[in-house]
C-alpha cells in the first residue's frame, strides 16, 4: 500500500468490510443479507460478491475497493469539522453521562450546520470513535474499575470463550547454552519466542534464535502457531500429535519495539487480528504467558548446560563447559517437551489437559487458516519503503531486479513496500496492488548472505576508512571473511589430526605388572560412555536480527 491518503481511505474501507463480513455465518439468511446491506451501504449482489471474496481469501486486502476514487462517507474530516468532533467527544461523549452515538452525532451536526460546515455521517463518526482507545474511553464513561475488568483483565480473570479468541506471545532468554553443530563449542543462550492460547492453555507454537527479540522471530513464531504441524513434526522424527493451528482473533503482547513495528500492525490488520498491548508497568496482564515461560524454563533446567534461575541454584556450575545441545537439538527437545508432556498434562486451572480442552471447544470447520502460508509469513516480515528506479530497487546497497518490475515502470512516483528475510538477502518481496513480486539481486552470481554478514562487511569497510560503500566491495568483503573462517577451520582440524597421529605413533609405556597394595574400601573407577544428546543428529540455522 502506498502512503497517500486515497490508499489510507481504501484500507479503512476494507477493514470495515472485513469487520462486518466476519460476523456473517456460512449460510446467509435473508436477515443476514439485509443487515450487511445496511452496514456496508451496498446492494444485495455486492454483499454476496464480497462474502464470496472473503471466504476465498480471508485477508483484509482482498476487500479493497476496485476503484481509487473517493467513497461516500469515507472522506477525511475537514480540520474545522475535526475540531468540533474532538470538542464534543472530550466534553460530551467521553463523560459519565454516556450519551448514545446518535445523540453525539446530533450535537456535532448542529455545530457544523451553525458554522456552515457539512456534518459527517453517523457511520463516519462511528468509525472515528472506533479508532479511539476503547479501554480509556470506557474508563471515562463508566469508571476505571469496569474498564479494567473488560479491557485490562488480571491473569486470574482474563478469559476467552473459545480457542484462538486470545493468544499471548512473549520472549525469554532460555536458561541453557547451545553449542556449534560442527565444533561443539558454546555459542550462547538462545531467545525463545512462544505463543499460548488462553482458552485451552495449549502452546500454539514457538521459535528459537541466537539473536535478540525481533520482528522476524515474532513472524516465525506466529507462522509456526498458525500452521498445521504434522509435516513439521515428521521432519524432526517426532511421533506425538500437535493439533493446534489457526489464525487467532486477538493477540496480547507487551510493549517491545518489535510488537509496535508498523509492519506487524499492518499484518495483524490484514488478517483481522485484534492487536492488544500490555499497559506499561503492569506485568500481571501477561500472566498466562509468564507462567508458561516459568514452566518451560523449569524443564530446561534439567538439561546439561543449564544456567538455572539464580546464583544460589547455580552454585559453582560452569554451564558453558557442560553445554552439549545444538540449537536444532534444543528445538527438537522443546517440541517433545511441549507435545509429549505439557500439552497432555492436566492443567490445574482447567482440570483437564490442554489437548483435551482444545479438542472439546474447537470447531475445525470455523478455524481460520491463511490461503497461502508463505504469503502469511511474508506479510509479517520486516519491511522498508523504496521508490522503483530505472534499474530496479536499491536495498542494503544491493540492486534488486525482476522482469515483472517492467510493468510498474512509468507509473506515478511512489514508494513500494519491500519485505525481506534477514536470514537470506538473496531475494526480496515487492508488495504491489496486483500481488507479491519476488526480486533477486541484479547480479545473479551474488551468493546468498545474511543481514548480519552484510552489516559486518560494512563495519569492516568503515573501519578501513572507506566512506563510499559499493555493492561489489560488500560481496568481496563477505567472501574474504568466509574464506578466512574456512581457512582457520581447516588449519585447526589439520593441527588436531597431526597431534592425534603423533600421540598414536609415540611408544606406549611399559605396563607395570607389579601388584599394588589394595586400599581398604576402594571402589572401582566409574565407567564412561558416550553422550546421547551430543550424538543426536541435527542441523543449525542461524537467524539474524534487524536492529535498524
Amino acid at each position: 500500500m502506498s502512503d497517500n491518503s486515497a490508499a489510507d481511505k481504501d484500507w479503512e474501507e476494507a477493514e470495515f468490510r472485513a469487520k462486518v463480513l466476519a460476523e456473517l455465518p456460512e449460510q446467509l439468511t435473508e436477515s443476514d443479507v439485509s443487515w450487511a446491506m445496511r452496514q456496508l451501504d451496498v446492494s444485495r449482489a455486492t454483499v454476496y460478491r464480497l462474502a464470496k471474496q472473503f471466504r476465498e481469501d480471508a485477508r483484509t486486502s482482498a476487500l479493497l475497493p476496485n476503484t481509487s476514487g473517493p467513497k461516500p462517507g469515507m472522506q477525511p474530516l475537514d480540520p474545522a469539522v475535526e475540531a468540533i468532533v474532538a470538542h464534543h467527544f472530550r466534553e460530551f461523549y467521553a463523560t459519565r453521562r454516556k450519551p448514545t452515538k446518535t445523540r453525539f452525532w446530533r450535537e456535532v451536526a448542529a455545530d457544523c450546520q451553525a458554522r456552515g460546515l457539512a456534518p459527517p455521517s453517523i457511520r463516519r463518526l462511528s468509525r472515528w470513535l472506533d479508532l479511539k482507545d476503547q479501554g480509556r474511553l470506557m474508563a471515562r464513561r463508566e469508571g476505571k474499575d469496569k474498564a479494567e475488568r473488560k479491557h485490562l483483565a488480571t491473569p486470574g480473570t482474563l478469559t476467552a470463550d473459545r480457542p484462538l479468541d486470545i493468544v499471548q506471545i512473549d520472549h525469554t532468554k532460555a536458561d541453557v547454552t547451545v553449542v556449534d553443530p560442527v565444533t561443539r563449542r558454546p555459542l550462547g543462550r538462545p531467545t525463545l519466542t512462544v505463543a499460548i492460547d488462553v482458552n485451552s492453555r495449549m502452546i500454539l507454537g514457538f521459535h528459537l534464535s541466537l539473536e535478540p527479540p525481533s520482528l522476524l522471530s515474532v513472524a516465525l513464531c506466529l507462522t509456526h502457531a498458525v500452521m498445521e504441524k504434522t509435516h513439521w513434526l515428521t521432519a524432526r522424527d517426532i511421533n506425538t500429535d500437535w493439533p493446534a493451528h489457526g489464525i487467532p482473533k486477538a493477540i496480547y503482547v507487551d510493549n517491545g519495539a518489535e510488537f509496535h513495528a508498523r509492519a506487524f500492525e499492518l499484518a495483524c490488520s490484514e488478517y483481522q487480528i485484534d492487536l492488544r498491548h500490555r499497559p506499561p508497568g503492569t506485568p500481571r496482564y501477561g500472566g498466562h504467558i509468564e507462567r508458561l515461560i516459568g514452566t518451560m524454563m523449569g524443564a530446561v533446567h534439567l538439561l546439561p548446560g543449564s544456567h538455572f534461575s539464580n546464583i544460589f541454584e547455580r552454585g559453582d556450575l560452569d554451564a558453558e563447559a557442560e553445554a552439549v545441545m545444538t540449537l536444532q537439538e534444543l528445538e527438537t527437545w522443546l517440541a517433545l517437551e511441549i507435545t509429549g508432556s505439557y500439552n497432555v498434562r492436566v492443567h490445574s486451572a482447567l482440570e483437564t489437559t490442554p489437548t483435551a480442552a482444545w479438542a472439546a471447544h474447537t470447531d475445525e470447520a470455523r478455524l481460520r487458516m491463511p490461503a497461502d502460508l508463505r504469503q502469511f509469513l511474508v506479510d509479517f516480515l520486516p519491511s522498508e519503503q523504496r521508490v522503483l528506479q530505472r534499474d530496479g530497487f536499491h536495498l542494503f546497497h544491493i540492486r534488486y531486479w525482476s522482469d515483472e518490475l517492467r510493468w510498474l515502470m512509468g507509473r506515478e512516483s511512489r514508494k513500494y513496500t519491500l519485505k525481506y528475510d534477514p536470514r537470506d538477502l538473496s531475494r526480496i518481496f515487492v508488495v504491489t496492488d496486483e500481488g507479491i513480486i519476488e526480486a533477486r539481486p541484479a547480479d545473479l552470481t551474488r551468493p546468498a548472505i545474511t543481514l548480519w554478514e552484510h552489516r559486518a562487511a560494512r563495519r569492516a569497510l568503515r573501519e578501513a576508512g572507506r566512506r563510499s560503500v559499493d555493492e561489489e566491495l560488500i560481496f568481496r568483503t563477505i567472501q574474504a571473511q568466509r574464506d578466512l573462517v574456512d581457512s582457520a577451520e581447516r588449519q585447526t582440524k589439520a593441527l588436531r589430526r597431526h597431534k592425534a597421529r603423533r600421540a598414536h605413533l609415540e611408544p606406549r609405556p611399559m605396563i607395570d605388572v607389579t601388584p599394588e597394595a589394595e586400599t581398604p574400601g576402594a571402589l572401582p573407577a566409574p565407567e564412561t560412555g558416550g553422550n546421547a544428546l551430543k550424538d543426536h543428529p541435527g542441523f543449525y540455522v542461524e537467524e539474524w536480527y534487524d536492529d535498524d
